[in-house]
């Protein structure tokens, strides 16, 4: 999908990953704004993973229905370079109970992806799952996320997805640091390291290793520290900062109770497989329930500020 003014917005199918959102900007040039990482997988095959990706899972309450759409139809292309370009892709369940839309549009300034699921069952159906967006940043180093200020949130681990850009774990210390934190030593030395540990209690609050629960009190989040938190209570859009492309972006969703924020941290080289960003619109603590007949709607946009 490509307009007029340069925006351009790549969809792999059947997938239905988008892999590719380059951004008009007001110099004339574009810029991309989502993360995407190519790999050989083992037998000589491609792996793409980031960019903005559907991860959901559908069952009924009695367990009878288990499934998880991949293989996506092309149903419809409609619009124009002017005003906005439009994809329709289609999914069905294998017994043709669960029915989903997926119509991604292309506008000017803006990328929009929205969902809608019809549950033909006679019983109510539960979605879990989410809408993941790889969002690419110098460094996170640089990366803040303006408008969560007041947002409830919980630790968690950090979300499985076959598209999602898994960095290695970074929260192994090395060297003395490491010896120091061992729990064999503790036991020998139980004081030895309290200091650092007490000093580092905020720390790891937000390094989704603890189960916390916790208020943010900054309306300037920085997102240097590796974190994955799930927001159960949260402004239904808010804005990237990245100081290091001077750029940003501003994420926004509907239907979604809850919204996913992970960063891999700033251990990583700039501009490296590892410099982005995760943002998420999902449906992990709280399954969405779906009655018998009814249709759900969700969806999320990617805005672009910088026109």
């Amino acid at each position: 999908m490509e307009m007029k003014n340069g925006s351009i917005a790549t969809i792999l199918l059947p997938s239905g990953l988008i892999t590719s959102y380059k951004a008009s900007m007001w110099h004339g040039g574009s810029v991309e704004l989502l993360h995407t990482s190519v790999s050989e997988g083992e037998y000589g095959d491609a792996i793409i993973q980031g960019g903005v990706s559907l991860n959901l899972n559908f069952q009924n309450h009695v367990g009878e229905v288990s499934w998880s759409p991949n293989n996506w139809v092309l149903h419809n292309v409609k619009g124009d370079a002017e005003d906005s370009i439009q994809v329709e892709l289609r999914n069905r369940s294998s017994n043709d109970t669960v029915g989903l839309k997926y119509i991604v549009t292309l506008e000017n300034d803006a990328l929009n992806s929205e969902l809608e699921v019809s549950n033909s069952e006679s019983l109510p159906l539960q979605m879990i799952g989410s809408i993941l967006n790889h969002l690419t940043v110098s460094t996170p180093e640089a990366t803040f996320a303006l408008g969560l200020e007041r947002s409830n949130y919980c630790s968690r681990a950090p979300i499985e997805s076959q598209f999602i850009i898994s960095p290695p774990d970074s929260d192994q210390e090395e060297g003395f640091q490491k010896i120091l934190n061992s729990s064999a030593l503790k036991r020998l030395f139980p004081r030895w390291g309290t200091k650092n540990q007490k000093n580092n209690e905020v720390e790891g609050s937000e390094t989704g290793t603890d189960d916390m629960a916790g208020e943010e009190m900054d309306d300037y989040k920085p997102l240097r520290e590796k974190i994955s938190l799930v927001y159960t209570n949260a402004p239904r859009g808010f804005t990237v900062i990245d100081r290091g492309r001077r750029n940003s972006v501003s994420v926004g969703r509907n239907g979604f109770d809850e919204m996913y924020l992970f960063s891999p941290g700033s251990s990583f080289e700039s501009y490296s497989k590892y410099a982005y960003i995760c943002i998420g619109q999902t449906a992990i603590l709280k399954p969405i329930e779906i009655n018998p007949g009814d249709v759900w709607r969700g969806g999320q946009f990617i805005h672009n500020p910088n026109l």
